[in-house]
């Protein structure tokens, strides 16, 4: 039996724009809503994102890096924390190693340049929303290196106090599934926790975050 339009409609991924330029706005809602994701809201600065975030609900906000008075960078760190279960993705003029590193850094799951394909924002929006990451080819090595100061505090790294305690569980050995389970919450947030964390500390291994947290007391193995 084939689902009805509200089903369809349900199953769509919900996304919300913050761009200040109307004209990229238009044309990437056009697009989007032609390959059927659902916009949810919009913005023109950081403060109108702020406030509308959390009434529309997104699972994905695709937000300009170069915003007036509250930059891309810093929206993304106000956002981790207002919609922590929300998935970022950078979308920018801006092609080069330091604003990708940056964008990551502050938080964001995905980057894509504004003058890729169109396509490639929609693969982005499917891939995040799924819960994997999207940046750069080619980039990969730079977004996971290890930190350059190991001996950096976790505060350092501006981790939330809920992902103190999910990396304590890895190292640990709990899966995403028993992170959850002590932890209250669902595996797909557990999973998004872990993906912050490879993000913000740039370790893409259970050992290297097992490591980080036996080098700084967060746990007793």
């Amino acid at each position: 039996m084939k689902g009805s339009p509200t089903t369809k409609s349900r199953s769509r991924i919900r996304v919300f724009l913050v761009d200040d330029h109307p004209v990229v706005r238009d044309g990437v809602r056009s697009y989007l809503l032609n390959h059927s994701i659902a916009i949810v809201g919009e913005a023109s600065d950081a403060q109108e994102c702020l406030r509308k975030v959390k009434k529309a609900a997104p699972e994905v906000i695709v937000l300009d890096v170069n915003l007036p008075a509250i930059d891309g960078g810093e929206l993304a760190r106000r956002l981790r924390k207002l919609v922590p279960n929300v998935m970022l993705i950078a979308f920018s003029i801006h092609s080069s190693e330091e604003y990708v590193l940056k964008m990551a850094r502050c938080g964001v799951q995905g980057y894509v340049t504004k003058d890729e394909p169109a396509i490639e924002l929609l693969q982005a929006i499917k891939h995040v929303a799924a819960g994997g990451l999207h940046f750069p080819a080619g980039m990969t090595d730079a977004l996971l290196a290890p930190p350059k100061d190991d001996a950096a505090a976790p505060g350092g790294a501006a981790l939330t106090g809920r992902e103190l305690e999910v990396l304590a569980l890895i190292a640990e050995g709990s899966s995403n599934k028993g992170i959850a389970a002590k932890l209250g919450i669902s595996v797909r947030t557990a999973e998004t926790h872990r993906e912050n964390l490879s993000h913000k500390l740039h370790i893409s291994t259970v050992a290297g975050l097992t490591k980080y947290a036996i080098n700084h007391g967060l746990t007793v193995l």
